[in-house]
């Protein structure tokens, strides 16, 4: 199944790496790996967090996701993002911006600012946007009261603070207002428009995605699902056709495209070159995405590890944390990586003690 779930990653990352050397040589291949390997390792979380969304689609919308999504992914996330970002701030068309990345200005003449200048001074306006969308899945998830909880004190906590009314957009907007006070005055503004566009954004793909699951029929799949749960508390899933799945496959582009932000942020310390940045990010790391979000989803891994899904959304929580702390602090990409990571692990660690928890009672 590995075999089966990998090789095509296995063999467009080859393609990749070739690729990469014809442009480049030697070091755009070093380069190259590189920016795999980092996106790869900042992103299983992602992995995970799409898996859970992924086992709610039919078969036929998974398979968009693995091929009109990765187009997504690869040459909307990876190529056409950075130039939109600097035909918004600096004014240049796309075609402009590509020339810029491609032919690098002198750096003794401030008046031209590099494609990386650009890029990395717009960094406030992705952070507010991405960590705004990622700090209300979050949080709707924390104060959510119908699932499972991880721990006994946090999360039971969090979800008792859910009773009140639309607690997460009170709390997100808060955030979000002491995160622009601690911009500068003339960023401030921006990253307030940034941050309310990706609570829109949330908002409006979550809310049309629960209009049409709430039909007759998804309620009597849901309540079907609810008592053919695996056993462990966890409902099987509801297979979404039509316009709920279709919603639910623009919330998950939305999502993975705000995962993608601090590694498209963080290739720019690496290289600004976007031919190298979209085979890396792109080609290499995003596809392995696809892989793993693939693998956990035949594999049953949700089902069998019951923490997982907890996991995925702490990190998420975090991640989001450290976009919005970045508008005031420069966080280096490994610190998130290792975060979420972290909680993934946890996460396995804990729901293995409880398997073996409740083999033991069981015998």
């Amino acid at each position: 199944m590995i075999l089966r779930v990998f090789g095509l990653s296995f063999a467009i990352t080859l393609a990749a790496l070739v690729t990469a050397f014809l442009y480049g040589g030697w070091n755009g291949l070093f380069i190259c790996v590189i920016l795999g390997i980092l996106e790869i390792s900042l992103s299983f979380d992602n992995a995970v967090m799409n898996a859970t969304i992924l086992e709610r689609m039919s078969a036929f919308w998974q398979k968009m996701f693995l091929t009109v999504g990765i187009l997504i992914a690869v040459f909307g996330m990876r190529i056409l993002f950075p130039l939109v970002i600097v035909w918004a701030t600096a004014g240049l068309n796309p075609g402009q911006a590509l020339d810029l990345a491609l032919n690098p200005p002198n750096p003794e003449t401030p008046d031209n600012p590099s494609y990386e200048t650009i890029m990395l001074e717009a960094h406030p306006q992705i952070a507010a946007l991405g960590g705004m969308f990622l700090l209300l899945i979050f949080l709707d998830y924390a104060f959510d009261s119908d699932r499972r909880f991880w721990g006994r004190m946090v999360e039971p906590g969090l979800a008792r603070l859910g009773r009140i009314n639309n607690a997460s957009v009170i709390v997100a907007l808060a955030v979000l207002l002491a995160g622009s006070m601690a911009v500068d005055g003339d960023e401030r503004a921006t990253v307030l428009t940034a941050g309310l566009v990706g609570m829109i954004g949330y908002l409006a793909i979550s809310g049309l995605t629960s209009l049409f699951d709430t039909s007759e029929v998804g309620r009597e799949a849901a309540a079907a699902a609810e008592l053919a749960g695996d056993g462990r508390g966890r409902p099987e899933p509801v297979v979404l056709v039509g316009k709920a799945a279709f919603m639910l496959f623009l919330y998950l582009e939305m999502l993975d495209a705000s995962f993608s932000f601090d590694g498209v942020v963080g290739a720019f310390a690496i290289t600004s070159d976007p031919i190298l940045i979209a085979l890396g990010l792109g080609f290499i790391g995003a596809m392995f995405v696809r892989s793993m979000t693939v693998y956990l989803v035949r594999a049953g891994t949700l089902a069998q590890y019951r923490y997982l899904e907890n996991g995925a959304h702490w990190a998420i929580g975090a991640l989001a944390t450290i976009l919005l702390v970045s508008l005031a602090v420069e966080v280096s990409e490994v610190v998130s990586g290792l975060v979420g990571v972290g909680f993934i692990g946890a996460s396995l660690i804990s729901s293995v003690r409880a398997n073996r928890t409740e083999r033991q009672v069981a015998h």
